[in-house]
């Protein structure tokens, strides 16, 4: 009888490279790595059948470090890539790593399509609010009056708000999450992995050189119970230290109410990651954290559905297509539009 010689179960230093990772110390992206790394070996995909794609940008140095097949691209051309990868092999497991300036500035047009095409892929978008790479200048999610080294006297520009960008691309999957929370950070990306489509997942990530503490008040001990609302499948939005915080909603709009005075967890808001509309209200919970009377930011899964994958629908249409059994070239080349002239 043969001896049967069983692999191994894989870790997260089978996915970590020989590369020195060159990161600014204390950046996030350390730790998003570290996750990445850690829920690699979960979702029971072959290291071969992985690929990290990325723009440009900080958090586009990923692919050197990933123990996966990968590929640095280009300024904001990463989900364009792998749109192109995936309906090639829509067998593979396809990651895009970007930036708030790689994904929603010069690659936003690209961003966009991608989510409304539904090819089944996973977007990480590190969102520092500002430019990291080049040196501090300010981001598409900088703050208004943002002082930087490219707006000196403050940004006058308009801030996007990503998920709500995704939402209105009509993304099927949106979810946010931050750096210093590991454990709801991996289990994001284990849901963007298991979620069938086009998954957008947010993550607040620090620059502890150019933009330091932008996201301190989520993240701190003392201020993250309050300023923190965390969604969960099935239950009602309750937050603050004590769980003594809910939200209800007044006709559409979100109101803050304190639990035991005249309201308990049962009279407020139960969240449905399939309701597109209250998703949407959700997306829209985004005020400065500095203006009093502000709402707790979500972090979570917003939103999630389930349709037709691009590469699926393009695979259908090809069988389709050399299943007939004389195909004619030239009734093709026509089209539909033809005229006889007498």
């Amino acid at each position: 009888m043969s001896d049967v010689v069983t692999a191994a179960p894989m870790t997260a230093k089978d996915f970590a490279t020989d590369q020195e990772v060159r990161w600014c110390p204390g950046c996030g992206d350390y730790s998003i790595l570290a996750q990445v790394q850690k829920v690699m070996p979960t979702i029971g995909v072959p290291r071969e059948n992985i690929v990290i794609i990325s723009g440009i940008g900080c958090s586009s140095r990923f692919p050197y470090y990933m123990n996966t097949y990968g590929m640095h691209s280009i300024h904001g051309r990463a989900t364009a890539i792998a749109s192109g990868l995936k309906a090639s092999r829509p067998e593979l497991s396809v990651w895009i790593v970007t930036g708030d300036g790689d994904g929603l500035s010069i690659g936003g047009n690209h961003t966009i399509h991608l989510l409304r095409r539904n090819f089944n892929v996973n977007i990480l978008l590190f969102n520092n609010q500002i430019y990291g790479l080049t040196k501090g200048q300010y981001s598409p999610t900088s703050e208004e009056n943002k002082v930087t080294k490219s707006t000196p006297m403050g940004s006058i520009d308009h801030p996007f708000n990503p998920l709500a960008l995704a939402m209105g691309a009509d993304a099927t999957f949106v979810a946010r999450t931050m750096d210093r929370d590991p454990k709801h950070l991996q289990a994001m990306l284990v849901r963007a992995n298991q979620h069938q489509g086009s998954s957008f997942l947010e993550i607040y990530q620090n620059c502890n050189i150019f933009n330091d503490g932008a996201f301190e008040i989520f993240t701190e001990k003392g201020s993250k119970p309050q300023e923190t609302l965390f969604l969960e499948q099935g239950k009602p939005l309750v937050f603050g230290a004590g769980s003594d915080k809910g939200i209800r909603l007044d006709g559409f709009t979100p109101k803050v109410v304190t639990l035991g005075d005249g309201f308990s967890a049962d009279d407020c808001w139960i969240h449905d990651e399939k309701d597109i509309y209250k998703a949407q209200i959700l997306t829209r919970i985004f005020e400065d954290p500095k203006i009093e009377g502000h709402l707790p930011r979500p972090f979570g899964v917003f939103y999630q559905h389930e349709r037709p994958c691009y590469e699926e629908v393009m695979a259908m249409q090809l069988e389709e297509a050399l299943s007939r059994k004389k195909p004619d070239l030239d009734a093709l080349l026509r089209g539909r539009e033809v005229w006889t002239i007498s």
